[in-house]
């Protein structure tokens, strides 16, 4: 069922009905908090709100991947909303545009709820505005008001507490007047006592940060479904970067997973599209996910950490080698010379090459690569090689070829390209397999039913069994209402294969197919009953809006219908693929390869304009900047 409709230059979506008794929550973060406010309606319309605050650098014990302190509002620490001694509220509205805003009606007044993080404070706000829509005066009052401690318990370095603080209220307001204030969510550790937040000032910090997130990267394609689940996903991709002792890093959220970088999300999925945006924080954080691996990295070769936590200070092993080198390998590749900064690069360059190396180690008798698990750590099986991780180290390869060449180790680059395409030739023959009747991949020796990661091939621009992936892929064993399943007879839905899924095919050249599937799979998360991001996984994780899947989302576009391929700190290839139902897409303001630029699609071909200056062609074709 679809709840919401698109307005305002799609920048925000809105629900106005039916109130049936549906609730959804939306994750929302800035540098030192994340709010997860659950919204929606009883079956009477009667208004049903809920405040979850998680303050990721105040750490619990044990201090491990889950220990940022989170703490749910109590109603009892709820200061109460009176309108002439009415307190219920009936829903009128739903707005979603970065924040949450919430229309209700209460004796007599419409009250307006806009929920928030602050941009760089460990607090949320609720901006609260009161307006007289009746004939006659109301009395509005606001009790449980001052400073009231919500949760309290002992972390690492002391006592952890979440308060609440709220003005004391008690005015009348004439008919058509309105009264704005605020409440804050804060958390603290003893002695220190957080004070009001300004919600007005609070609120256009948060604005702000929005509006730089959808700056780069305007996508215009005609289609406001696809166009609106663009912009929202820069928003929740981009918004969830955490302040920590060791630096600015981006989180998948979730209130779960903060404070602390795995290759799969920050070096794999997120790294590559901030590189693209040209935001200074983005930026920071994807170099700092890097960086925090780079200790691990010594001559034994031992594998790196699962996952690096506690603000870096600590790691987590406990899914051992899920082909973790292959998704740095890539992911940094990729990062580095879409950032087109050398010296940033040179930074990274030696982690690039131990990754290669680590690798390389790990060839087995099949010419594939092997580890102990996959991304998904044991969920499923996955052999002890799985097409996953294969995949990822022969694009890492090539785009670390890429840069070899920019540093003059041509000898490197072309070992590291032989090597990409040996492996090609190894993913084919090993994993190439008729299971469930296509000829497509089997994703680890001894498996015999579908897999949804059988799309990464076509990722890595192996095309060999296209057709058999894609027919199984969009196919009745793993196609669902709710995306692809990540093992055919499963319920076990992840976007993350379902995402990387939609890239293939469009690099397939399966167009029509893989748009069909992009505006279904849009119109469900953007508009449906769990909205407005990509989700992790169901029915594990219950749909959380992680918030690497919002950058795998927003890679479709350049990875998959534009078919950018980074070649050099200045150079990339394009290969644009055109739905039959658009006549034309547009991206402005792109930030890469060291400049910035837009590119224009219609069916005539393509144009790629940087500083006055006009590319064109059709088909494929090589851009220098």
């Amino acid at each position: 069922m679809e709840y919401w409709k698109i307005q305002e230059n799609k920048r925000k979506t809105v629900w106005e009905g039916p109130f049936d008794g549906h609730t959804d929550y939306l994750e929302m973060s800035g540098l030192g908090s994340s709010f997860i406010v659950t919204y929606g309606t009883d079956a009477d319309g009667n208004l049903l709100l809920q405040r979850r605050v998680i303050f990721p650098q105040l750490r619990t014990r044990p201090n491990n991947t889950h220990a940022s302190f989170s703490s749910t509002i109590r109603e009892e620490a709820m200061p109460r909303l009176t309108v002439s001694g009415c307190s219920e509220e009936k829903a009128v509205r739903f707005e979603l545009d970065g924040d949450l805003r919430v229309v209700s009606a209460l004796g007599g007044a419409e009250v307006e709820r806009e929920f928030f993080p602050s941009t760089d404070k460990r607090a949320c706000i609720e901006r609260i505005c009161v307006r007289n829509t009746a004939k006659e005066p109301l009395c509005i009052t606001l009790t449980n008001a001052g400073t009231t401690r919500n949760e309290a318990l002992r972390g690492c370095a002391g006592v952890l507490v979440s308060y609440v603080l709220a003005p004391e209220i008690n005015v009348t307001l004439a008919p058509g007047e309105s009264y704005t204030f605020g409440i804050t969510y804060a958390g603290e550790m003893l002695p220190t006592v957080p004070t009001p937040c300004d919600a007005d000032a609070e609120l256009a910090a948060r604005r702000e940060r929005i509006a730089q997130l959808l700056d780069p990267l305007r996508l215009d394609t005609g289609d406001d479904v696809l166009d609106t689940m663009f912009e929202f996903s820069k928003i929740r991709a981009g918004e969830s970067i955490f302040r920590t002792r060791s630096g600015l890093i981006h989180c998948p959220g979730g209130d779960s997973y903060y404070a602390a970088v795995w290759c799969n999300d920050q070096a794999e999925y997120s790294g590559p599209w901030f590189a693209f945006t040209g935001d200074k924080i983005l930026l920071e954080a994807a170099e700092t996910a890097y960086r925090w691996y780079i200790p691990f990295m010594d001559e034994t070769y031992e594998a790196i950490p699962s996952s690096v936590i506690a603000e870096g200070l600590d790691y987590w092993n406990g899914a051992g080698d899920r082909g973790d080198a292959a998704m740095y390998l890539y992911g940094a590749s990729s990062f580095c010379l879409t950032r087109g900064d050398r010296e940033q690069a040179k930074a990274l360059w030696d982690s690039i090459k131990w990754c290669a190396e680590y690798c390389k180690r790990k060839v087995n008798e099949n010419g594939v690569i092997a580890s102990d698990s996959d991304e998904l750590e044991t969920r499923f099986p996955a052999g002890d090689a799985n097409l996953c991780t294969s995949s990822l180290c022969c694009m890492g390869l090539r785009a670390a070829a890429c840069i070899a060449e920019e540093f003059g180790e041509t000898e490197l680059a072309a070992d590291y390209r032989a090597r990409a395409e040996e492996l090609a030739k190894a993913i084919d023959n090993f994993f190439g397999w008729t299971v469930s009747g296509y000829e497509t991949y089997r994703y680890y020796e001894g498996n015999d039913v579908l897999r949804s990661w059988i799309c990464m091939p076509l990722c890595a621009d192996i095309f060999t069994r296209a057709k058999g992936t894609v027919d199984a892929l969009t196919g009745p064993e793993l196609f669902t209402d709710d995306g692809l399943l990540s093992q055919e007879g499963s319920s076990t839905v992840w976007d993350r294969s379902t995402l990387y899924g939609l890239r293939g095919i469009f690099r397939a050249g399966y167009t029509e197919r893989a748009f069909e599937f992009l505006r279904y799979y849009c119109r469900t998360r953007l508009l449906g009953e769990r909205v407005p991001y990509a989700i992790e996984a169901f029915p594990e994780g219950n749909k959380r809006h992680l918030s690497a899947e919002s950058a795998l989302f927003a890679q479709i576009v350049v990875f998959g219908l534009l078919g950018i391929t980074p070649k050099g700190f200045r150079r990339f290839t394009i290969a644009p693929t055109l739905p039959a139902e658009l006549d034309h897409l547009t991206l402005e303001n792109v930030h890469a390869f060291g400049k910035v630029f837009d590119i224009h699609v219609t069916r005539d071909g393509w144009e790629v304009k940087y500083d006055g200056q006009t590319l064109r062609g059709s088909g494929s074709g090589e851009i220098s900047l």
